[in-house]
């Protein structure tokens, strides 16, 4: 048995079997992405071996842990072997952590060796992983944001920029949320921010942080998630391309988005914005739902989202930005084009940054 610092844990592990032994709330509040819950306690027991402990002190707590977990050894260690079965290889290290990285996957990792299975224990726990994500998610990273008014399509561009080999973090995908009021109708759960941390981190760790990474120009919140605020800084302040989509093709791509989704949806998110989009156009913008008219309804919305989208960009630090209109372009040439003007954009910010 084997301890690792979070490092080495989380770059050994990547493809290989990570083991998470906290309780189900633990894991569900955030995990490592690609770990598997094998809790050594229910959220019950491990209530009560706390209480147990600060009440009466530890050696109470480790037998009343121990009655617990007794019964549940054997089916641990099939658990462990079953996942082991299904890998690639069935003499590869099991990755074993807990949260401080002291007797939960202390215990559980002496039980694997005891089973003759190879285990390595993250030093510090998940909380040691935590503490790596943060500081890797707040690096300096080379960012070129992509910019553009509600409907201009970024997402779909981030991901044909990526099938054309650069480097992308789809920060709303990672959230499971498009990053306005209508964000959420019909993507299910968000993660928690924490698993959405966790997601960032694990993205930007596969990238090149030699070449540049594209992300859409975001705010702190997407949905119920924030953002990192290290990171979102460094979106407000990296370079940047506006793309200049024609309003009827913004239309046309917000209705392939959303005009299949329930209308009792649309109406509840536009009600929402009232305040900002005003009492009458947002009663012509339901009236239009509710007529299956949904091109005027995303209409009307345009009117709030554009105004306050280009007030938020006038008031942001951002001392780079590069237009570009894709009126009259096929989209693979827009493609081009923003790779194009990325490079622009760059060269730009590296002249006008301070020495």
């Amino acid at each position: 048995m084997n301890t690792v610092f979070a490092e080495d844990f989380y770059r050994d592990s990547q493809g290989g079997i990570i083991i998470d032994v906290r309780s189900p709330v633990e894991y569900a509040a955030g995990h490592i992405p690609g770990a598997t819950n094998i809790a050594l306690f229910t959220d019950d027991q491990r209530a009560t071996v706390g209480t147990l402990y600060a009440k009466s002190g530890r050696d109470d707590a480790i037998e009343k842990g121990l009655e617990f977990i007794g019964p549940k050894m054997v089916g641990f260690v099939r658990q462990a072997k079953k996942l082991l079965a299904n890998s690639d290889c069935a003499d590869a290290p099991i990755f074993v952590h807990c949260w401080r990285g002291g007797m939960r996957s202390q215990s559980f990792a002496w039980l694997m060796d005891t089973a003759g299975l190879n285990v390595r224990v993250l030093h510090g726990g998940y909380k040691a992983y935590r503490r790596l994500a943060h500081r890797r998610i707040g690096f300096r990273h080379q960012m070129i944001v992509l910019s553009g008014l509600t409907g201009a399509g970024k997402t779909e561009f981030l991901k044909m920029l990526q099938d054309r080999g650069e480097q992308v973090v789809d920060l709303e995908g990672l959230a499971n949320h498009r990053g306005s009021s209508f964000g959420a109708i019909g993507l299910g759960e968000q993660p928690r921010t924490e698993q959405f941390e966790n997601r960032l981190f694990a993205v930007l760790e596969k990238l090149d942080p030699k070449k540049r990474i594209w992300v859409e120009d975001e705010g702190s919140r997407l949905g119920q998630v924030t953002v990192p605020a290290r990171f979102v800084k460094q979106i407000r302040r990296a370079p940047a391309v506006f793309l200049d989509v024609p309003k009827a093709r913004r239309l046309d791509n917000l209705l392939k988005e959303y005009g299949d989704l329930d209308r009792e949806g649309l109406i509840e998110a536009t009600r929402g914005i009232q305040k900002r989009l005003g009492g009458q156009n947002m009663n012509d913008a339901i009236t239009a739902i509710e007529a299956g008219d949904l091109r005027t309804a995303a209409d009307i919305s345009l009117k709030y989202y554009d105004r306050a989208y280009l007030k938020s960009m006038s008031a942001l630090p951002r001392e780079t930005t590069v237009n570009l209109s894709s009126e009259g372009l096929e989209d693979a040439v827009v493609v081009e084009e923003l790779i194009k003007a990325a490079t622009i954009a760059i060269g730009n910010a590296e002249i006008t940054s301070p020495q």
